[in-house]
């Protein structure tokens, strides 16, 4: 694999970030100490999968010299089987690289707010909906990720109306933001006496959290309002007019935030959600004119897509948009969901190296 540009480019970084990381003023900016430490660990990366290319064929050059000399025809047929295996390890060692080399979407290292909101399907499918809240926070906890609930609408029976809720921690987005979209769940309800397989859906909206200097939202293009929270049931949570509900005018959008006691603390909550929804609103706008790459990405991240079905009764999971089956959906809703993930992440990445024609 000759060295492209790119790659040189990279490699030349590498070394002056490699001197820069050691220079003592730098931890007295923490904020500039994170950032360059991160660039880092990408960069090591990509030199460590170089030299592994380099090493490889200088073992593949001897392995050959070796064939070539070597009279003995046993000894002859051990050096070709290890030319073939040289062969394939340099071929896996300069896909990685490829992939490596792939400019990081700036948003994947981004926290996020996520919604999961019942639809069709009545209690069943809220029912669902709180499997799916259990899912992703089983996950979160296995990747020792920040998880904060912002606010929570709960069923007399146990399920969740809608449910939102932040991530934060190493690369979140990255992992999580292939989730955006509809999703059916096939099984027998606990409810239904005749044992009859019944279809509902949930939504889910995963959205990159943005900080207050990248979304500007400006006082007077908001409504607020305040009112007393209430639960399940309509019964009141408590006496004080402590839910906020925010309007921003230009877009329309509208949240509402009744978890805390504090009006203080559900603003500030309403806040976070409100401007993570208009950075996706503006995300989308400027991801639109860039329509024609983004036919080449799994799916669109609309929410109204239906990327994938939960078959209980035959214990299977079908993601629409890779057309990948696995039989193990007891352990996926459990939260061990590793294997969808990384599959949605390399069908990504794949897509994009086509479309780029690395």
């Amino acid at each position: 694999m000759e060295k492209n540009e790119r790659l040189l480019s990279m490699l030349r970084r590498y070394e002056e970030v490699s001197l820069l990381i050691q220079e003592p003023d730098l931890v007295k900016d923490q904020n500039k100490y994170r950032n360059m430490m991160r660039e880092y660990a990408q960069l090591s990366d990509i030199a460590a999968a170089q030299k592994g290319i380099e090493d490889l064929s200088d073992q593949l050059t001897d392995a050959r010299t070796l064939f070539q000399d070597e009279k003995d025809l046993e000894m002859r047929e051990l050096a070709k089987e290890e030319l073939q295996e040289l062969d394939l390890r340099l071929k896996d060692a300069e896909d990685r690289l490829k992939f490596l080399l792939i400019p990081k979407d700036p948003l994947d290292e981004k926290n996020i707010i996520m919604e999961i909101r019942a639809g069709t399907g009545g209690d069943e499918a809220a029912l669902f909906a709180a499997d799916l809240f259990r899912m992703y926070s089983r996950f979160a906890e296995t990747k020792s990720w920040k998880f904060e609930i912002m606010n929570v609408n709960e069923t007399e029976l146990g399920g969740i109306k809608e449910i939102v809720f932040s991530i934060s921690g190493s690369n979140v987005y990255e992992n999580l933001r292939y989730e955006s979209g509809v999703h059916r769940v096939q099984r027998v309800p606990a409810t239904e006496a005749s044992g009859r397989i019944h279809t509902s859906a949930v939504t889910v909206a995963v959205l990159p959290e943005a900080d207050e200097t990248e979304i500007e939202i400006r006082p007077e293009d908001l409504r607020i309002d305040v009112m007393r929270a209430g639960g399940p049931g309509g019964q009141c949570v408590n006496t004080t007019d402590s839910a906020v509900r925010i309007t921003h005018l230009p877009s329309g959008i509208v949240v509402h935030c009744q978890d805390e006691k504090s009006q203080i603390k559900n603003k500030a909550k309403a806040m976070r959600i409100l401007r993570a929804r208009v950075y996706e609103m503006e995300e989308a706008k400027a991801q639109s004119e860039r329509a024609e790459a983004r036919k080449h990405q799994v799916g669109t991240g609309d929410r109204s897509e239906r990327i994938r079905t939960y078959n209980f009764p035959q214990n299977r999971l079908t993601d629409h948009r890779i057309n990948l089956t696995l039989y193990k959906l007891d352990l996926i809703i459990a939260g061990d969901v590793e294997e969808l993930f990384d599959a949605l992440k390399l069908s990504a990445r794949e897509e994009l190296l086509r479309a780029t024609g690395s």
